[in-house]
Parts: structure tokens; C-alpha cells; sequence
């Protein structure tokens, strides 16, 4: 269940006109954080950012459930499952009782908590950010940077390019 905090600046993202993949980020960053304050485990980057969008779906942002030969099918399907369950306000399904409901969210949380912390680390998300951007055409990397450098402002523009010269003396 996400926190308080974090719908709340989802639904300011919304309100800001923001996309959905930015919104659901706020569930991505808060999973990222329960792993890293040690509340439970990920085998990897990617299984965090997996359940930070199954959260962000569940709450009701509009992120799309992925293509059809893209993931596995099981995957498409639980994420079209949980945009289901974001539209009729997150209730578990009618045929499942309290108590099986109950069981397997702490059969799942326990399950967790028994794997590395390591899945959340700076480098296992920088290492996961290159390589989801890798698979990007670079038409598309381009605009992305394109758009980030227009709504960055004079000032932020300067800081980056102060960053960029450091980090290019540095190497």
C-alpha cells in the first residue's frame, strides 16, 4: 500500500499536468526508498521498478499496461489487472476472500524481506537507467534531452554545463 505522501505528490503531478510515467515515478522513488531504509529485498533494479508501477496503476494513474510482445504475457496481464483494479478504486477482486488476501500479501511481503538490499543501489539503478536508455533510438534520447535542456531554465542550463565541463576534465 503506498504512503500518504506519496499520493498526495502524484496527484500534484497530475494537477501539474504531468505524464503518467512522471506520476508513477513517485511509487518507483518510494520503493526504491522501502529497499534502501531496508523494510524488504529485490532480486534486481527492475523488480523495484516493477512494483512501484503496479502501485502507481493500482492508485489509479493512467500508465498503460506494456505491448503485446514486449513482456511476458503473465506481466501484461497483471498489469492490466491492476489498471482494473485502479478504475473501480483499488478493491481486491470479488471472488477472493479477506482472509486469502491477506495471506498472500504476507506470504509476499516475507518473501521479500528475504532478498538483497543491493537491488536498489546507486549503481544497480544507474546500471538499469543505461541500459532501459539503450534500448531507446537515439532520435528519441535526443528529444528527451532536447525537451529536459528547454524546461531546465538559464540557470540550470549553466549548472549542467559547469557539471558537464567538470566531469569531462575529470575523465
Amino acid at each position: 500500500m503506498p504512503e500518504q505522501k506519496t499520493l498526495k505528490r502524484a496527484e500534484a503531478d497530475k494537477r501539474a499536468g504531468k505524464a503518467p510515467s512522471t506520476q508513477a515515478g513517485e511509487f518507483v522513488k518510494e520503493q526504491v526508498d522501502k529497499v534502501r531504509a531496508g523494510k524488504h529485498g529485490v532480486r534486481s533494479a527492475k523488480q523495484a521498478i516493477a512494483i512501484g508501477l503496479s502501485e502507481a496503476r493500482r492508485a489509479g494513474v493512467a500508465v498503460k499496461a506494456p505491448k503485446k510482445g514486449t513482456t511476458s504475457e503473465a506481466t501484461r496481464k497483471k498489469a492490466e489487472k491492476d489498471i482494473a483494479a485502479g478504475q473501480r478504486g483499488g478493491t481486491a477482486k470479488k471472488t477472493a476472500s479477506k482472509e486469502s488476501t491477506a495471506k498472500r500479501s504476507r506470504a509476499s511481503t516475507n518473501a521479500l524481506k528475504r532478498e538483497s538490499r543491493a537491488g536498489a543501489s546507486a549503481a544497480a539503478m544507474s546500471t538499469q537507467a543505461k541500459s532501459a536508455a539503450a534500448k531507446r533510438p537515439a532520435a528519441s534520447r535526443s528529444a528527451a534531452a532536447k525537451k529536459a535542456a528547454a524546461t531546465k531554465g538559464a540557470a540550470g542550463r549553466s549548472a549542467a554545463a559547469k557539471k558537464g565541463a567538470r566531469t569531462r576534465a575529470h575523465h
